[in-house]
């Protein structure tokens, strides 16, 4: 968005009717704001009442252009008062559960906005999306999810909302213990939703949309064990990224694709690929931490272990916040694929420790547990 989007013209008519701020959510000054507001994934766009200080509108993803625009329309609405009983009023009440993190209140709300909604609602394509979105999260509720996409998308049909509620519904239903009954057929169905919608012109989705949606598509074909497919995908998703790369105007809109880029290669065996890519995304942002990084990852797959740790090197000098548990993970990984399990044991403890001292809002216990078993493991 910061490439494609917020850089847009047709903004400018917002100007003074909002307060725009963008929050690092690697900044440890960040940490309170995180705390109250939570951020289960990013890019997440808030609208926040300014005299309550609470959530009037969330949406969980990315946005085009004309998909900001109808969430700044819907913003500037819900800070005004509506029937407590509205749909408009459970769906604010929805989004500020959901950023509460009470995902289970947020469930209730959005299906009760969603009964109450009257006929052509202009807000049923984002209430179906946080839906949907939430239930993404929540562990268990992969068959609700999947069985929501297939209801709704016959009404989102040919929208933005419904190749983002199809694609999702998917992930959900690829997600499902193959025993489930009516599984494969879930997913069969979902498939063709999303490509029906990946493949309508008239949908404004980004190349980054897309790329998510080529992602669930090759998730499906995994689950389903069809070796074949899940390779032709992947082919498939690796050029089209490419060309998408390949029309960027500037070094700004052609790193977008770099980590997706780089999950392509990596999954086709070929991280070879990824390369000069990233070298020349660490020429063009020197003080970035993106490139080096996922240098260290190609390198690593090529068993080119000092060209890793190097590049690993240059990273940790440039990331901060939670991201430089990453890093470091991979570091010790690494170390440990190289045969160094005393220097893997050392980073993995550094990672630790500095999880351990990130502040309330940025620190993860989930995190910190999962890193002392890798270590145990060892």
């Amino acid at each position: 968005m910061q490439a494609f989007v917020f850089t847009d013209k047709r903004l400018e008519r917002y100007a003074g009717q909002f307060v725009w701020l963008q929050v690092d959510i690697e900044n440890g000054a960040n940490a309170a704001f995180l705390a109250k507001y939570k951020i289960p994934a990013v890019p997440t766009l808030l609208v926040i009442d300014p005299k309550k200080e609470s959530v009037a509108l969330r949406y969980m993803s990315g946005a085009t252009v004309q998909q900001l625009t109808k969430l700044l329309d819907d913003g500037k609405r819900a800070v005004k008062p509506e029937p407590p009983a509205s749909a408009d009023a459970l769906l604010t009440l929805a989004d500020k559960y959901a950023s509460d993190g009470l995902n289970d209140e947020a469930i209730a709300a959005y299906q009760q906005a969603l009964a109450k909604a009257p006929k052509n609602w202009s807000r049923a394509g984002r209430a179906s999306e946080s839906y949907i979105g939430v239930l993404s999260l929540k562990k268990g509720e992969e068959q609700r999810c999947a069985q929501f996409a297939l209801d709704a998308y016959p009404r989102l049909k040919g929208t933005s909302s419904g190749a983002n509620v199809a694609a999702t519904g998917l992930g959900c239903a690829a997600e499902l213990d193959a025993k489930t009954e009516k599984r494969d057929a879930m997913i069969a169905a979902l498939e063709a939703a999303t490509r029906e919608s990946m493949n309508d012109p008239k949908i404004p989705l980004s190349g980054d949309d897309k790329s998510g949606m080529y992602q669930s598509l090759i998730a499906a074909r995994e689950a389903l064990k069809d070796e074949q497919g899940q390779r032709k995908l992947t082919e498939e998703w690796s050029a089209f990224l490419d060309a998408e790369a390949a029309k960027a105007k500037t070094p700004e809109e052609r790193v977008v694709y770099d980590s997706h880029r780089l999950g392509a290669y990596m999954a086709l065996g070929t991280p070879e690929k990824a390369i000069p890519m990233l070298e020349q995304s660490e020429k063009d942002f020197p003080n970035d931490y993106n490139a080096p990084s996922r240098l260290s990852v190609a390198y690593k797959a090529l068993k080119k272990y000092d060209e890793a740790l190097a590049a690993s090197e240059r990273a940790l000098k440039h990331v901060y916040g939670p991201r430089k548990i990453t890093v470091l993970r991979n570091r010790a990984d690494i170390y440990a694929a190289k045969g160094d399990k005393e220097s893997a044991k050392k980073t993995l403890q550094e990672a630790i420790d500095y999880a351990s001292s990130l502040p309330n809002g940025q620190r993860s216990e989930a995190t910190i547990a999962a890193l002392k078993k890798k270590m145990d493991s060892m």
